[in-house]
């Protein structure tokens, strides 16, 4: 019956009429353009940062932001660039203040991280969050941090006249600060933890540490990035960088082994088999959804699966691992929004909640943790047990308000190209989901409801997107630049998964 479901969506996917190449490249090209207008509305005037969001009347901008924010509209800036919505030299004017910017911010001393919050007008470190009043306790992100060092590393191969000041400052964010070389001695090789505090914070689980070697302590978090999650890009950056060594790049588990019940909490039982690679024990296990086999990351959602692939081209530099497991990741989404939970639209993704807040949302059978990401605001889920373990639950009978959000389709076009443009133009058709920044971040699709802001960082993955579709991969040769390919291709390319 699994088979079944999936053979009609893929037969009625196929046999939808086709739209000439043309008219969908003239859709993402409008796209592309009112994106921008988003991300340019998000820039403070006073420092040529982006703040975290903007409304969607694009009058009012979040009085914060991140290195993450900062990345994404570097990138796209490159990216309207290259689409001609900006002049070269508005671009290079663009980025050499967000450089001039990063270059007097205050960073841990001395490993170079950035902190997770400043404020985009004056600079400073942001000490408690501008609508809450919440406290801020500085943390540097090993996964922020990434994102923003590979924008750099963007920079120094597409913006001649600023490579030499990118080039510096991605060489001088020491990503040794987070690499435990001993967290994972069944395999013989370490993981990244999640990120560290200069001082120890008064609820989070923290540890002592002086992974750096500069004597200096720090106080890290407790858990370790485990699953190929978005996570994986510090990882990617610090080998590209010289800093982490390449076996690393197989500590992350592609599902937890099949160990009797030591890993029974996981969503469920994996088959696969142990591998080794460069001396490194790997575990290469799948998981099973409505017929397809794949290897899941830690929620479910889209971006955890795909965000890296806007800057390393995985699919090219590991075809016989991240190249098959992508399309399939992105149809099971498809099947879960279309045949299971009969939403009529799909995307699951972290996202504003249209009902207020930000929220987890994901296909929770698709991730490695058993409560996973659910694809609607009920948190409905699906629990299929681990054999001698942990019995399973009975499926839920419906599902309830399913959150949609737009940037999951952009995410999926190299993957789904008609289908995720069939699926934005429903999304377009049926709501009021399209601003003058283009999609709002996210839609309750039985409610109806809209979240009306425009997010730096789910922007962001939409014009990177759009960017490599439509310049045949700028982003990723930017990216690949600078010795990068070298350190990075040999060792992506070297598994290969059991999953289709």
């Amino acid at each position: 019956m699994r088979k079944t479901v999936l053979s009609c969506l893929l037969v009625l996917s196929l046999s939808a009429p086709a739209i000439p190449a043309e008219a969908s490249d003239n859709t993402l090209h409008r796209y592309a353009r009112d994106t921008w207008r988003s991300m340019a509305a998000m820039v403070e005037p006073a420092t040529g940062l982006p703040a975290d969001k903007v409304t969607g009347d694009l009058k009012t901008r979040a009085r914060i932001t991140s290195p993450t924010n900062i990345a994404t509209y570097v990138w796209s800036t490159l990216v309207a660039r290259d689409l001609r919505l900006i002049t070269a030299r508005d671009a290079s004017a663009r980025i050499g203040r967000v450089l001039d910017a990063l270059a007097r911010m205050e960073r841990n001393a001395p490993t170079g991280q950035y902190y997770n919050w400043y404020d985009p007008a004056t600079l400073q470190l942001a000490r408690s969050f501008p609508d809450s009043g919440d406290p801020i306790h500085p943390f540097a992100s090993s996964v922020d941090n990434g994102w923003l060092a590979a924008a750099l590393m963007m920079v120094r191969n597409a913006v001649p006249a600023h490579a030499k000041a990118a080039d510096a400052l991605a060489n001088s964010m020491d990503f040794t600060a987070y690499y435990d070389p001993a967290a994972r001695p069944d395999a013989g090789t370490g993981l990244l933890r999640g990120g560290f505090w200069p001082e120890p914070p008064p609820r989070d689980c923290n540890t002592p540490t002086d992974y750096a070697g500069t004597g200096v302590t720090v106080y890290s978090t407790c858990h370790h990035y485990g699953a190929p999650a978005e996570t994986r890009i510090g990882q990617y950056v610090g080998i590209a960088l010289g800093q982490l060594p390449p076996e690393s790049y197989f500590g992350p588990y592609r599902t937890f082994p099949d160990n009797a019940c030591d890993y029974g909490w996981q969503e469920q039982k994996p088959v696969g088999s142990w591998k080794q690679y460069l001396g490194i024990n790997v575990w290469e296990g799948t998981y099973e959804y409505r017929g397809m086999r794949y290897v899941p990351n830690w929620g479910g959602s889209m971006f955890e699966a795909l965000m890296p692939d806007l800057v390393v081209p995985e699919s090219r530099w590991a075809p016989r691992s991240w190249g098959r497991n992508h399309p399939v990741f992105v149809r099971g989404q498809i099947e879960h929004g279309l045949n299971e939970a009969k939403y009529g639209y799909w995307g699951f993704s972290p996202s504003n909640d249209p009902h207020g807040g930000y929220n987890v949302y994901g296909v929770d059978q698709l991730g490695m943790d058993e409560p996973g990401y659910s694809s609607d605001r009920e948190r409905t889920s699906v629990d299929p047990g681990y054999e001698g373990c942990r019995p399973a639950k009975p499926l839920p009978e419906t599902y309830g308000d399913g959150v949609v959000t737009p940037h999951a389709s952009f995410l999926a076009l190299p993957y789904a190209r008609q289908t995720a443009l069939d699926n934005l133009a429903r999304l377009r058709r049926d709501f009021d989901a399209y601003g003058p920044g283009g999609f709002y971040d996210a839609i309750a699709v039985r409610s109806g409801v809209v979240s009306r802001w425009y997010l730096a960082l789910d922007q962001g993955m939409a014009m990177a997107a759009l960017g490599n579709l439509l310049t045949g991969g700028n982003l990723h040769r930017y990216f690949a630049g600078s010795g990068v390919e070298e350190r990075l291709r040999p060792v992506m390319r070297l598994e290969n998964w059991e999953v289709g």
